[in-house]
């Protein structure tokens, strides 16, 4: 039995796809087929995740991303060249690009901090879920205190001219989370943009900022 006919019936035991499931039932089914796999050597892996991701399914999907992120410890820089190809081809939407980006694909970039150079390109994609990416892929690596070798100010720059509100959410929710660890910088870098980052990016970037310093930023 294949793997995709494997988690076909174990998702039809809950239902899906008539039936509508929590993100948290797939991943119990997704930590389950994998337990069951033989070979967890990451190129077995990545082919398996190739071949959920052309079901273009959702729930296949995140399984998909959560067997890459399993196989972590495996990572090298060439994984770039699969998981970028993921994202061009498979990603369509926000919470794909979210699953992916915050987990796998950033704790590559978390590991390899000079791969970020190479993302600086999804800002001129013509998707918005890959210029979402260029934003969201750093969040990971921020969290984790592994952003030595990043520049989130300069790829939020790069995005202050897009439209689209969910990449404006992609980049102020960046900021958000670099507040955490950085807040006066950041405090610092929206006073001096305020004027050229829109107003759905910069309310998303005052989230964890306390209540004196959101208003102070809000009225410029």
């Amino acid at each position: 039995m294949t793997i995709v006919r494997s988690i076909e019936q174990e998702l039809k035991k809950i239902g899906y796809p008539e039936q509508c499931v929590r993100t948290v039932d797939i991943r119990r089914i997704s930590a389950k087929t994998f337990r069951s796999l033989d070979n967890k050597g990451i190129s077995n892996v990545l082919a398996l995740c190739e071949e959920l991701l052309i079901t273009r399914d959702w729930a296949y999907g995140v399984i998909a991303y959560d067997w890459a992120f399993r196989v972590k410890k495996q990572y090298t820089p060439e994984t770039y060249v699969v998981f970028e190809n993921w994202l061009l081809e498979y990603v369509n939407g926000w919470g794909d690009c979210d699953d992916f980006c915050t987990h796998a694909f950033g704790e590559l970039l978390r590991q390899y901090n000079e791969l970020s150079e190479k993302t600086l390109s999804w800002v001129k994609h013509d998707h918005f879920a890959v210029q979402r990416a260029a934003a969201v892929i750093l969040i990971y690596p921020i969290k984790k205190d592994a952003y030595s070798g990043l520049n989130p100010y300069l790829v939020a720059k790069l995005l202050f001219k897009n439209e689209h509100q969910l990449v404006q959410k992609g980049y102020g929710w960046l900021l958000k989370e670099l507040s955490k660890k950085e807040p006066q910088q950041v405090i610092e870098y929206l006073r001096d943009n305020h004027k050229v980052i829109p107003r759905t990016a910069f309310r998303y970037a005052l989230g964890n900022l306390d209540r004196c310093t959101k208003d102070a930023l809000m009225s410029l």
